[in-house]
């Protein structure tokens, strides 16, 4: 039994998919976690510095 070029190309397109899937999934877990939203919400605002003005 030999594997051929459209098995592989079925199995790398299916397990990728779920792949993708399964980090999406963990990545929206992660960010909406409500333990992570004080770390988030600090990340938000220490872009932007009070003391910054346009340059003249």
């Amino acid at each position: 039994m030999g594997i051929d070029h459209d098995t592989l190309v079925f199995f790398s397109k299916s397990w990728g998919l779920f792949y993708l899937w399964a980090f999406a999934i963990c990545v929206l877990v992660y960010t909406f976690w409500p333990s992570n939203r004080k770390r988030f919400n600090n990340a938000k605002k220490s872009i932007l510095d009070p003391e910054d003005k346009p340059w003249q």
